[in-house]
Formats: C-alpha cells, structure tokens, sequence
C-alpha cells in the first residue's frame, strides 16, 4: 500500500527525504530550546540531538543506545532515557507506540510538519505517510469538537504486505 518508491505527489515527501530538509533546524531549534529552558549542552543531550536529527522517523531509545554506543565519550543508556524524557517535556520530541509495547521517539518540528504511521501487527514494520485530504478532514472534525487542538497522531495497524501474502 505504502511503496518507498518515489514521492507521490498526493502524500508528498518521504521520511527519508523530509529528514535530509529539516534535520539542521530542527537540531537548531532543539539546542535553542534547552537553551531556553536553562538546560546545558551537555555531552548526552548534543549526541542525542544529533542521532535523532539524523532519523526521518521514531525511534527507540535501544536503537540510539546501539547509534551511540561506539561513540567517544560513551553516552549511557540512562542519560539517552533521561534526555529523551527531558526532550519530550520540552515538546522535542513525541513519543509513541510502535510495536509490541516498544516506545518510538520522534521529532517535532518547529514548523509543525508531521506525517503519520503504519504499522505491521505481525513484524513491526513501519511505513510512514502523507495525506492532505486526512489533514483536512482532521481539521474539520478539530473544529466541531470543544477543544483546542494542538496536536494530533494517526497510526494505521494491520498486516504488512509481507505478513499478509
């Protein structure tokens, strides 16, 4: 359904591509902001800055572990967690689940840019999305319900195409 083929111009761009466009800013916008909040550039918050600056889409905290374990000086596991925790709070990063319990972080974009999410109920494959009619419709719905709507996530679950042959 979701081909990694080139970028229909109905969904717009890849992850792949989308992450070559903004990973310079928003590591920019990540340091600013913990700037901001009065936070150091400490060694573990600028390799995880820029590990996940380097990702189109979520990813674990044990995937950056693995990244950045060969890295000089080590980063640990705990201060990866603890700056993803921190990143969070500062609206840096979104988490969310992505297979089997397994948490996925990724980033937000400080123009808002987003996409959705796919995922294999079987594998734990994940394809990422673009739809502007679906943004459209959310923003319709957004405006009946009696919130204010800051933010929204749409994650399709099923089986992949692999799974389901």
């Amino acid at each position: 359904m979701f081909s990694e083929d080139l970028p229909d111009p109905k969904r717009g761009l890849r992850s792949a591509e989308m992450a070559t466009a903004t990973k310079t800013s928003w590591a920019e916008h990540a340091h600013a902001t913990l700037r901001a909040a009065g936070l150091r550039r400490g060694g573990a918050r600028t390799a995880v800055i820029e590990a996940l600056a380097r990702h189109g889409c979520a990813v674990t905290a044990l995937e950056l572990d693995d990244e950045l374990r060969s890295r000089k000086p080590r980063v640990g596991r705990a201060s990866i967690y603890r700056a993803l925790e921190q990143f969070e709070e500062l609206g840096l990063v979104r988490r969310m689940e992505m297979s089997r319990g397994t948490a996925g972080y990724e980033r937000v974009e400080p123009d808002g840019h987003h996409h959705h999410h796919a995922i294999c109920r079987s594998c734990g494959r994940m394809e990422t999305f673009e739809d502007r009619d679906l943004e459209r419709a959310i923003g319709r719905v957004a405006g009946r319900v009696p919130f204010e709507i800051s933010e929204h996530d749409v994650v399709l679950r099923g089986l992949c195409q692999r799974c389901s042959d």
